[in-house]
């Protein structure tokens, strides 16, 4: 696999700028609705968590755009992911190519777009007060953590989404249904200590908080979790390249 996609490299490379340019294209503000996007939803919860739930976490804008912000990035992987196959029926039954730049694409658009967004939490913590510290080289490691595990997801569930067309539709349901699951606009000590380990079962409560434990708490990373989650993610990443590479023989019939 690793060969065909060195062989085809130029097209993964020309197949990511697309999925970049595309995002915006007909878009008046253009590359900017990635810093707008994330300031209004900060916006929202940081007069509905406040006020509304009495939430009295210091810097509290500064909290949720550190946990908004990496969000974003999962669920615009995983929706537009799991939807990749389909949206490019037509080039599959024409030329053929590895199917996995697909995904791959995807997962590494996403990243370049949340590589553009990180100045947005710079702003935020420099306005703020909070500043940097010397963990920050830490944060390549959260940020590959996040990108192999969403892209271990999209293998397999832009597979499972050719024969199975509600798969679309779940997978979104699970992304809303995840999101209060995972302490995005809130921390885990708000929970007893008895029952946090029900947040952590979630790999992407430890890469928010490995996000906000390097930035807002300037502390270092809980390494063992972040590790487990590596592994977890790269477990996964296993799986879902043989459940692709099964699937994938029947791609073009069935779309």
């Amino acid at each position: 696999m690793i060969k065909k996609l060195y062989e085809y490299r130029e097209f993964l490379k020309t197949n990511v700028k697309k999925d970049i340019r595309g995002k915006y294209k007909g878009s008046f503000l253009g590359v900017l609705w990635s810093f707008i996007n994330p300031l209004l939803m900060a916006l929202v919860y940081a007069i509905v968590f406040p006020f509304i739930l009495r939430d009295t976490q210091e810097h509290y804008v500064t909290f949720i755009i550190i946990g908004i912000i990496p969000w974003n990035f999962f669920t615009t992987v995983i929706s537009q992911g799991t939807f990749c196959i389909i949206a490019n029926a037509s080039i599959i039954k024409k030329v053929y190519f590895p199917r996995e730049i697909l995904p791959i694409s995807v997962a590494t658009s996403g990243l370049v777009n949340f590589l553009i967004s990180l100045p947005i939490i710079f702003m935020f913590l420099l306005f703020s007060g909070i500043g940097f510290s010397k963990y920050i080289i830490f944060l390549p490691i959260v940020i590959i953590t996040q990108y192999i595990l969403q892209l271990a997801i999209i293998l397999i569930t832009c597979a499972i989404n050719v024969y199975i067309r509600d798969a679309e539709y779940i997978i979104n349901f699970i992304i809303t249904m995840l999101f209060y699951a995972t302490p995005v606009l809130y921390s885990p000590t708000m929970f007893p200590e008895s029952i946090r380990w029900i947040l952590r079962l979630n790999p992407m409560t430890t890469v928010i908080e490995g996000y906000r434990s390097i930035l807002y708490s300037q502390t270092m990373p809980d390494f063992s979790a972040i590790f487990l989650a590596l592994g977890i993610a790269v477990i996964i990443f296993l799986i879902g390249v043989k459940i692709f590479k099964h699937l994938e023989k029947r791609f073009a019939e069935e779309i």
